[in-house]
């Protein structure tokens, strides 16, 4: 009794048991679904009952037998047959191949026609049950049936009936058996019944069986013997009866055939028709068995589809790479990953995925991998990178698991990270050399711009000279240039900002040249200094370029062993395609993966749990190369630094092997614990500093503590500075020393190694280039003067501080930039034209202190420098002529291209006072020039200069000269400016308001002609006979003074050779007449040219001379010229002449007045008066017959002359 409690109580409980592990499992089950999603079809794609509306259309059209589903892989034709499947309540046969992928096709081998058959068969005739198919030759396993225990037990009741009937034969055989015919004998008459039914249906039992047998073969020894068709090609055909069969024992209307399309094998389809239209047609068969098959659209080429299937039903794909995003995010919101995903990767990524069940399965496997993963629920895990690494699980499943074994396409990759470091430290090497170069090159290229340029304006100006010049100088001070040595020559800039240049030809004679234009002749749009400074700063600009470049290239070197497998690759684009070409046709995803980084050297945080330890297996690598004695990198990577010092020897510390940035780093950061390590370290430093450069540029990228390692290093050896200024990497040691030292030790540091501040003044642009976060306060500490300003424009607090303390070169750039960058102004043309005027201006008392500290600098570097800086007013010049310590060439080339004369010469230096007349800087003023000649800095030669100029002679001669008391020096002066050009003094010796009494005779003579002809000097006699050595002055100074000569004749001495020549000179007619009077005429007779001077004389007045002699009338008719001068004289003198001189003068006039005489011949004159006058007289005094108008032909006049005397 207790036992059977105990057992009922054991059942109870077991019951309860099971009945609380379903619950638990139901309970797992509902929160396993919103994590997991299995892959099966689903029976719910067909929501509008679109495919099985047409699909059952066609199970029920009696003329389809074929019924095609098309659409691509993917595209939910599984699910859509599982859904007409629910609605369909014939039974439907269903096969699928989807499976069947032998691990042969993988490796690229066609599964053979034979393979895909026998599976089709096999799920054929496998799936129906054995007991319907009792007469197939497939022979399976068939389980025992509930009545299997009455089957035993009717076989055993059988075979007793048989061995009790076999014991009974003789009986049976006799009859006897069956006597008694009648109840009392039912026992054995049963039995014997039942023995023979029993017989009876074992008998027929193998007699159905024998029609499943077949004979394969028979094999007597050597000898086989086969069935003739057993090596047919198709299984389908060799079984076909067993197919017949077994559509004639089952009640299967629809064969549901998937993924056969997978094979590429058309023929295997022609097969299954013939099959399908063999069973329709048998007479066994009393139904339509319709095979519906799934497949791709490009199963069959143009219509042969249409033909093979009576009926085809397209799939629309619920999945493609345009909407697969939609599928990832729904599965991201499934586990509750939109925070931790980024959509960016997931719209990329899933252009890649186009299958549901593949995108399914990766976030099943996410689930399953961050559980495992993030056991302390940190998230510390990038969840991108995981899913990345889940999706190259699924898509490249085979080279996932050979991952783990260090072999396969993305571990070859991984591997190649070491040899893409090198090649990616190569390449910037060689473009850091390339650019080496180039700015070789570009150092070299500045200065042959330059001297092109300069080439350009010597050649204009060698244009303006002569063709026989030789050479050319500023002033009548300076040295000859020869036209070969002038661009090169350094007054070059000077010759052509000046306005005017000499130059000497072959001869040795020399003269101006206005050289004015030169520049603007040459470029209308921009000054020689202009040009230069754009070469020049483009030169800077493309040098800090490519220092800029240089030193990008050089931070990125030690860069690269932090840098990711993703930028390495990128860096190396020449050896992607070689790297993934092993990927074949889906290489296109690893490609992205791979170049955007989310598979990378970290894969193995996500695809294996974590077993912490003490060394981590860099800092075992880095051991084991030391060891080795192999130098790693600067920046090999070390996870444990404190227990990689711990593991190594002290000797270590003396060898290259230290020279590591993390563990320098640790190493620092505990001096008092590591004092004899970091003294070994440092004495290495400075033994082997050039050997270190590497070392160095790792730590300034990466290392932590870079003060302290300069500060230690530069207060253990002494020689630091020196040694980094002749490093190839000096910039970079410079600015780091700048950046990191304590600002005294900077000073003391540049106290002692005034190199450093030289070094820096010239390379600071690099340096800030390095290290732009550099505070101005660091700077002043090495006291040095910017050179180039702009050139660290983009450090605008340093300019500005640089600028207040007045550490910057007085050069055009630096105050070019100051005036716009740092005071804000925009005019630059003002400061190229009045540069000392326009900052004069800004009243900014810093500027104008710079200025002041180094103003000759400022006038030598700046303002004649500047070629248009000629517009300077008038306080500026005279702030700049104060200065008494300027050089006075520089003052002399200011001032001669200064354009704003001054007023006065208040406030001028007296040594200055020549160079400004010299110059013509000063307003052409008789005062100016009365100041001048009273002031104790007068010379002469400056002033006479001066005067001569044509631009101060007109100006100055618009006002007259005083003619008070006081400025008798300056008429004085001008009377004996001996020096002035002829038309100079003659201007002047117009304008002097009063005549003087005596003759300069120290002049020279054109100046006397000058002063004579503008009759300053007092006629008289004593100045008159002064001039006894030049009777040409004589007559010009009688002639300049006729009237007085005239009114007094006899008080000079002068004959009528004299007078002669006074009649030759300009005076007026009336005056000539008067000195023709004072003349004695009678010896004209004998003086032809006298007679042809006084003829037209007197022709031309109307008084007539009254004591003539007949001789010297006809010497002046004869001599005079024109004829009609003679003709008049003729008529008008013919009184004082006889009849016979009256003939010998027409017989020396010209033709026809010569022709007058006696004869047979008839002149003719021209009609004209004076020709009247004279016939009618001739004719009068008997000497022509007669005269007469010939007015019928030529109206001239008709000269009848006597036949004979």
């Amino acid at each position: 009794m207790i036992k059977t409690i105990t057992s009922l109580i054991r059942l109870l409980a077991n019951s309860l048991n099971s009945i609380l592990s379903w619950l638990e499992s139901k309970d797992r089950s509902t929160r396993a679904q919103s994590i997991f999603v299995d892959l099966a079809p689903t029976d719910e794609a067909d929501k509008a009952g679109v495919y099985s509306k047409a699909i059952l259309f066609a199970t029920n059209n009696t003329k389809v037998s074929n019924i095609a589903l098309t659409g691509p892989y993917g595209s939910g034709k599984s699910s859509i047959i599982q859904t007409f499947l629910k609605k369909y309540r014939r039974p439907a046969l269903h096969i699928s191949l989807a499976a069947f992928v032998p691990e042969a096709d993988s490796e690229g081998k066609k599964v053979s026609r034979q393979e895909i058959e026998r599976s089709i068969l096999q799920q054929m005739l496998y799936g129906a049950d054995a007991n319907k198919l009792p007469l197939s030759r497939f022979k399976r396993i068939q389980s025992p049936s509930v009545l299997s225990i009455f089957k035993s037990l009717y076989i055993t009741l059988g075979i007793l009936a048989l061995w009790y009937v076999f014991n009974r034969r003789e009986d049976i055989i006799s009859g006897t058996f069956f006597v008694p015919l009648d109840l009392s004998n039912a026992f054995s008459l049963g039995i014997c019944a039942f023995a023979v039914i029993f017989l009876w249906v074992t008998l027929h039992h193998f007699y159905v069986a024998s029609f499943g047998l077949s004979l394969k073969s028979i094999s007597l020894k050597d000898v086989e013997i086969r069935p003739a068709h057993d090596d047919q090609t198709s299984i389908l055909n060799r079984h076909l009866d067993e197919i017949l069969y077994f559509f004639q024992s089952t009640d299967y209307d629809l064969v549901i055939i998937e993924d056969l399309d997978r094979f590429n094998d058309a023929e295997i389809f022609v097969t299954l028709r013939e099959i399908n239209c063999l069973i329709n047609e048998n007479a066994g068969v009393n139904r339509t068995i319709r095979f519906l098959y799934a497949l791709r659209d490009d199963m069959f080429t143009n219509t042969d589809r249409t033909k093979f299937f009576e009926f085809i039903v397209p799939v629309i794909p619920i999945i493609n790479t345009s909407n697969s995003i939609d599928m990832v995010l729904k599965q991201g919101r499934r586990l509750a990953l939109d925070e931790r995903l980024d959509r960016q990767f997931l719209r990329e990524v899933s252009r890649y995925l186009n299958d549901l069940r593949l995108i399914q399965n990766i976030f099943n496997e996410y689930a399953i991998y961050v559980a495992n993963l993030e056991t302390d629920g940190d998230n510390l895990l990038d969840a991108n990178k995981l899913l990345a690494i889940l999706i190259y699980k699924n898509v490249y499943p085979r080279d996932f698991e050979q991952l783990h074994r260090g072999v396969g396409n993305l571990a070859e990759i991984l591997n190649r990270q070491d040899e893409l470091i090198r090649d990616g430290e190569a390449r910037y090497r060689t473009e850091i050399d390339e650019l080496e170069k180039q700015l070789e090159v570009a150092e070299r290229q500045t200065p042959s711009d330059l001297v092109e340029l300069r080439q350009i304006y010597a050649m204009a100006l060698i244009e303006k000279l002569p063709d026989n010049a030789i050479g050319v100088r500023l002033d009548h001070h300076g040295t000859w240039i020869v036209l070969p040595q002038l661009a090169s020559h350094d007054a070059f800039e000077q010759l052509i900002g000046a306005t005017r240049i000499l130059y000497r030809n072959a001869n040795n004679n020399q003269n101006w040249v206005d050289v004015s234009n030169l520049q603007a002749e040459v470029d209308s749009q921009k000054s020689y200094q202009q040009r230069k400074g754009e070469i020049v700063s483009k030169g800077d600009d493309n040098k800090n370029k490519l220092l800029r470049q240089i030193h990008d290239l050089r931070l990125r070197i030690p860069t690269l062993r932090m840098t990711k497998l993703d930028e390495l690759l990128r860096l190396n684009a020449d050896h992607i395609d070689g790297l993934f070409k092993d990927f074949e046709e889906n290489g296109e995803l690893a490609r992205f993966l791979i170049l955007e980084g989310h598979l990378d050297d970290t894969y193995y945080q996500y695809t294996s749990l974590f077993h912490s330890g003490r060394l981590s297996s860099n800092d075992n690598r880095f051991l084991i190369q030391i060891r080795a004695f192999v130098t790693p990198e600067p920046n090999f990577p070390l996870d444990n630094p404190k227990e990689v010092i711990a593991a190594m020897r002290d000797e270590d510390f003396q060898q290259g092997y230290v020279l590591n940035v993390k563990l320098v780093d640790n190493l620092l950061a505990d001096p008092s614990l590591y004092h004899f390590h970091l003294q070994k370290f440092f004495e290495l430093l400075s033994s082997e500093f050039a050997r270190c450069e590497d070392f160095f540029s790792s730590y300034y990228t990466s290392g932590l503590d870079i003060a302290g390692l300069l500060l230690r290093f530069a207060n253990t050896w002494k020689n630091l500075v020196p040694a980094a200024i002749a490093s190839p990497n000096n910039i970079s040691h410079i600015t780091q020393l700048i950046a990191h030292l304590p600002e005294s030790s900077l000073t003391t540091l540049a106290r002692h190694f005034d190199e450093l501040s030289d070094f820096t003044a010239e390379n600071l642009p690099a340096i800030l280039l390095q290290s732009p976060e550099l505070t101005p306060g660091r700077l002043k500490c090495l006291d040095f003067e910017v050179k180039d300003l702009a050139a660290i424009k983009e450090h605008s607090e340093i300019v500005r501080f640089m600028f207040e303390e007045g550490l910057y070169e007085l050069t055009i750039t630096n105050l070019e930039h100051v005036y716009q960058e740092i005071l804000g102004e925009s005019d630059l043309k003002s400061m190229r034209t009045r540069n000392f005027t326009t900052l004069r201006a800004m009243n900014n008392p810093i500027l104008m202190k710079r200025l002041e500290r180094d103003f000759s600098l400022y006038l030598r570097d700046i303002l004649l420098a500047l070629q248009e800086n000629s517009g300077e007013d008038i306080p500026a010049i005279l702030a700049i002529l104060s200065h008494e310590t300027l050089d006075q060439d520089d003052l002399w080339m200011f001032l001669e291209r200064q354009t704003t004369r001054l007023q006065t010469l208040e406030g001028v230096p007296e040594k200055l006072h020549a160079t400004l007349f010299q110059l013509n800087s000063i307003e052409a003023t008789w005062i100016n020039c009365l100041a001048f000649i009273e002031s104790g800095g007068f010379e002469e030669d400056s002033l006479i200069g001066y005067l001569d100029l044509d631009s101060v002679r007109a100006a100055i001669l618009q006002n007259s000269i005083p003619s008070d008391s006081d400025s008798l020096k300056l008429h004085q002066f001008l009377l004996n400016a001996g020096s002035l050009s002829d038309a100079a003094y003659k201007d002047y010796a117009h304008a002097l308001p009063s005549r003087f009494q005596k003759l300069p005779l120290e002049l020279e003579l054109s100046k006397l002609q000058i002063l004579v002809s503008e009759e300053k000097i007092t006629f008289s006699k004593e100045n008159l006979d002064a001039l006894t050595e030049n009777k040409d002055l004589q007559v010009l100074f009688v002639a300049t003074n006729i009237d007085k000569y005239l009114s007094a004749p006899n008080s000079f001495a002068l004959d009528d050779d004299f007078r002669e020549e006074l009649l030759r000179s300009n005076i007026e007619n009336a005056e000539k007449l008067r000195v023709i009077a004072l003349m004695d005429l009678e010896a004209l007779a004998d003086l032809p040219e006298r007679s042809a001077l006084i003829g037209p004389i007197i022709n031309s007045a109307d008084a007539n001379i009254p004591k003539i002699g007949g001789r010297s009338v006809q010497s002046l008719v004869i001599n005079s010229r024109p004829t009609a001068t003679q003709i008049s004289l003729f008529n008008k003198y013919h009184s004082f002449m006889s009849d016979d001189e009256v003939r010998h003068v027409l017989t020396n006039l010209p033709q026809p007045f010569s022709e007058i005489k006696t004869g047979y011949t008839t002149p003719r004159l021209t009609n004209t008066p004076e020709n009247r006058d004279l016939v009618q007289w001739l004719d009068s005094r008997n000497i022509i017959s007669s005269w007469s108008d010939d007015r019928l032909f030529t109206d001239e006049i008709r000269v009848n002359l006597y036949r004979n005397g």
